[in-house]
């Protein structure tokens, strides 16, 4: 009897191992059973592999707390809060006090808003009027980005 139990503990092992490595059984089911029998094994050990990625998953946002660290409070760039004055021309748009780049850029939306000088059929870019073409250089439009390089030359 010892000897029919130490078969029997053999062909368990191999099963076990085969849920856990779903490779390693097709072989040997391929072997001893006729072409739908693969399928059926494979369904089993299909159904194995998520249950063994939800354990990961699991294992993973536990970690992330642990590593997170306090947010620190973000303080202004000195030089984007250092008032600089305007050209004539922008002074125009923004008045002729010295002001921070921050609001020469909010001051200068508020007067395209203002006059609808955005493109309706492209929100980027800036058609120019009469104030704003001697800011831009004598260009009719601009984009969103090219106005800010072109604003920051007439700050000093």
């Amino acid at each position: 009897m010892a000897t029919a139990k130490k078969p029997a503990a053999a062909v368990k092992k191999p099963a076990a191992k085969a849920a856990a490595k779903p490779a390693a059984k097709k072989p040997a089911a391929k072997a001893a059973a006729p072409k739908a029998a693969p399928k059926a094994a494979a369904k089993p050990a299909a159904k194995a592999a998520p249950k063994a990625a939800p354990k990961k998953a699991a294992a993973k946002p536990a970690a992330k707390p642990a590593a997170k660290k306090p947010a620190a409070k973000r303080t202004p760039n000195a030089a984007f809060m250092k008032p600089l004055t305007p050209s004539a021309a922008l002074g125009e748009v923004v008045g002729a006090k010295p002001l921070p780049r921050t609001e020469v850029t909010k001051k200068v939306w508020e007067y395209i808003k203002k006059h609808k000088l955005q493109n309706p059929e492209n929100k980027r870019n800036i058609d120019a009027d009469d104030k704003l073409k001697a800011i831009f250089g004598g260009k009719k439009q601009v984009t969103m980005f090219e106005m800010t390089k072109l604003i920051s030359a007439h700050l000093s």
